[in-house]
């Protein structure tokens, strides 16, 4: 398994979440980390991404 060049705080400051609620999608999703500076496997980061698109797509649909 490859890793992305993408840490969980980057992954937040990116999508303009706090870090905090990174870490919980991470904990929600079984994803391992030691920090939040810790670089992910591609995977995870693909899911972690998935999840907070989903997430924005739900959120918008309800303000339509």
């Amino acid at each position: 398994m490859g890793f992305a060049d993408l840490s969980i705080a980057e992954i937040a400051a990116d999508y303009h979440l706090p870090e905090a609620e990174v870490l919980a999608l991470c904990d929600r999703l079984g994803i391992a980390y030691k920090t939040s500076r810790t670089r992910l496997a591609l995977e995870d980061a693909k899911t972690i991404i998935s999840e907070i698109l989903a997430q924005q797509q739900a959120i918008n649909a309800e303000k339509d």
